[in-house]
């Protein structure tokens, strides 16, 4: 480990930022003050690294030491979010040697692995039982952390960066704020996301200073939220205690939205990123991610395909004997899942290896299946088609008889003008029934709707149950906003895997380990075993049993094993769990409202949308 992280040490001390090119313009508003305030924050920064490696140093028998290191950690954590949105977007790859997860991680599909370091890594080393044990550990990363902030004020040489993209940089840390700070995503155990929240939105303020001098008539409402944002946080500090839903409601979100606006005023709008829509008001908005694997741009065409998709979706002649459409096991009536623990397969008294899940908000991942072994949407359906144990379809049969059905000539036209309809088949199917799904996320439950105004969508405890899922119980560190899955914010790039140490049963009282080994049976990593995608908790109430294996029948049963840590908490080897193992510490009333606020992600009835009979 030594040698790795000197040699990325190495790295950063000689890498130089190359030239980024973006546009508009050559307007400099920001960009002396931008560079000058990153100048300081170094500066800082590097005080706060001297700070915690004399701590860590320090560390002996004595706990006040441990809470000393822990403080100094904290500080330290405390200055880097100062210069955070600056170091994320103008040194992206640096970022994550600063303030990387703490945990392995494989980078696919080379299966390089990536050491767990940094701020995170040595939060985990102080919360350690034993952090003594550690210590050696903890010298080295603080040490190479040190270093390289140190070496930070060389990745300025040569930049040349304009005010859009300070401003794009401003505009992803406010995103980055409203779904991973306050969640405490990078800071579970110290619980310093609410006081780092303040520090990203203090720095806020100063790089957006400039501008703000040079708009007055255009800057007063931005500003006006900005500070009362300010004085909001300083206020209300507790993690466990603070009021997200209030904070996003009347502060973060109507930031974004107003930045937006202000953005545009000032025709600095550039996005250099793949999924965020900057059309959108905030995160929140139904239409805040661009829709990805969609290259049509005709409207009326691509609604032609979502209903040739929605038609073959009940077309039990696209499996082998004819007897299985997709809506046999997604059944819009069960929001697009069927309730059972595992689903009958295509071979006589015999049952499929994982559970259904729901194909609402399917369309927002990056992986598709449990274990994520393909990337898409039509990959996906492309592989359940052949597959002899859920549909066993013949690729000849669907182009040769399916595809030549009367009731499919006029959409078929409509979808792919210009193509004979003997030309189609198994690829132009799947990409039907992939835009049919992608638009099953209609975002409009009572939680959507108190997100959007509407005060008396959510009772009190929902909206608590709110505040303690993204905070207290920890669950918005891995179902992320908006979607509440695996969509890793700001950029929405990452479809994150998780080793939950799942049970067989939900009888915890007598627990065994699942024996599916998830994503390893792709990939022979050790970090895999037991790996799987985590699914949107949208529509939960509707979509029992959960988990890979159907195994926990209740939402109470996901919460109780959560609350007490995982696998690894029940005695079961789960060496490479990724959950923490530590309980939660949530009363029965905190859970029950929890499971409220879940029910509050429920959507209008499928059923009541337009489906084939």
């Amino acid at each position: 480990m030594k040698k790795t992280i000197a040699i990325i040490i190495a790295f950063l001390s000689f890498v130089f930022l190359s030239l980024k090119v973006s546009t508009p313009g050559d307007s400099s508003i920001g960009v002396d003050d931008a560079l000058r305030n990153f100048e300081m924050g170094v500066d800082d920064f590097v005080i706060a690294n001297e700070q915690l490696y004399e701590a860590i140093e320090g560390l002996n028998a004595d706990s006040a030491s441990i809470i000393s290191a822990r403080n100094a950690l904290k500080d330290c954590r405390r200055s880097y979010k100062r210069i955070a949105f600056f170091t994320s977007y103008f040194f992206a790859s640096e970022t994550r040697f600063y303030n990387g997860a703490p945990k392995f991680e494989v980078e696919e599909p080379t299966l390089e692995l990536v050491e767990p370091m940094g701020l995170q890594q040595i939060e985990a080393l102080l919360f350690e039982d034993d952090v003594l044990a550690g210590k050696s550990d903890l010298l080295i990363q603080s040490e190479a952390m040190l270093t390289s902030a140190r070496d930070m004020h060389s990745l300025l040489f040569g930049i040349k960066i304009n005010d859009a993209q300070i401003l794009e940089s401003v505009r992803i840390e406010l995103i980055r704020i409203t779904t991973l700070y306050i969640s405490g995503y990078d800071a579970p155990m110290l619980k310093t996301g609410i006081t780092e929240t303040l520090e990203a939105t203090n720095a806020l303020q100063n790089a957006l200073k400039p501008y703000f001098e040079a708009n007055p008539d255009h800057s007063k409402s931005l500003a006006l939220l900005i500070s009362n944002s300010q004085n909001y946080l300083k206020a209300h500090q507790d993690f466990d205690s603070f009021n997200r839903m209030e904070y996003l409601t009347q502060f973060a979100l109507p930031m974004q939205k107003e930045f937006g606006a202000f953005v545009s005023r000032l025709d600095l709008v550039i996005n250099t990123t793949s999924h965020l829509n900057y059309e959108a008001p905030h995160i929140y908005s139904k239409n805040a991610l661009k829709s990805w694997d969609d290259h049509r741009g005709d409207s009326m065409q691509k609604m032609a395909l979502v209903d040739l998709g929605r038609t073959l979706f009940f077309d039990k002649s696209l499996s082998g004997d004819a007897s299985t459409s997709c809506a046999t096991c997604h059944q819009p009536g069960n929001y697009f899942a069927d309730q059972l623990q595992k689903s009958p397969s295509m071979v006589r008294d015999s049952v499929l290896r994982r559970n259904t899940p729901t194909l609402m908000y399917a369309g927002w991942q990056h992986s598709q299946f449990w274990d994520g072994r393909v990337a898409n949407l039509q990959d996906q359906i492309h592989n359940v088609f052949l597959n002899p144990l859920e549909m066993n379809g013949n690729a000849e049969a669907l182009s040769g008889n399916v595809l030549q059905k009367d009731k499919y000539k006029k959409l078929i036209n409509a979808s792919f003008p210009g193509k004979n309809v003997q030309e189609l088949g198994i690829n132009e199917a799947s990409e039907a029934l992939a835009a049919f799904i992608k638009q099953l996320g209609p975002m409009d439950s009572p939680f959507d709707q108190y997100i959007a105004g509407d005060q008396t969508a959510l009772t009190d405890r929902q909206v608590n149950g709110f505040n303690l899922f993204m905070g207290k119980a920890q669950c918005g560190t891995c179902h992320f906003p908006p979607f509440f899955n695996s969509l890793l914010p700001p950029l929405f790039d990452i479809s994150e895997v998780e080793v939950l140490g799942v049970t067989a049963t939900d009888d915890f009282e007598k627990p065994e380990l699942d024996i599916d080994l998830g994503r390893f049976d792709l990939y022979k990593m050790r970090y895999y075993k037991g790996a799987f995608k985590t699914p949107t908790v949208r529509n939960s109430a509707k979509t029992a049993p959960y988990m890979h294996n159907g195994s926990f029948q209740s939402l109470a049963k996901v919460m109780d094993f959560y609350n007490k840590g995982g696998g690894r908490s029940l005695a079961l080897e789960v060496e490479e769990q990724t959950l923490s193992s530590k309980p939660l510490n949530l009363s029965e009333p905190e859970t029950e409202d929890i499971i409220l606020f879940l029910e509050s992600l429920t959507d209008s009835k499928p059923e009541n949308q337009n489906f084939p009979n």
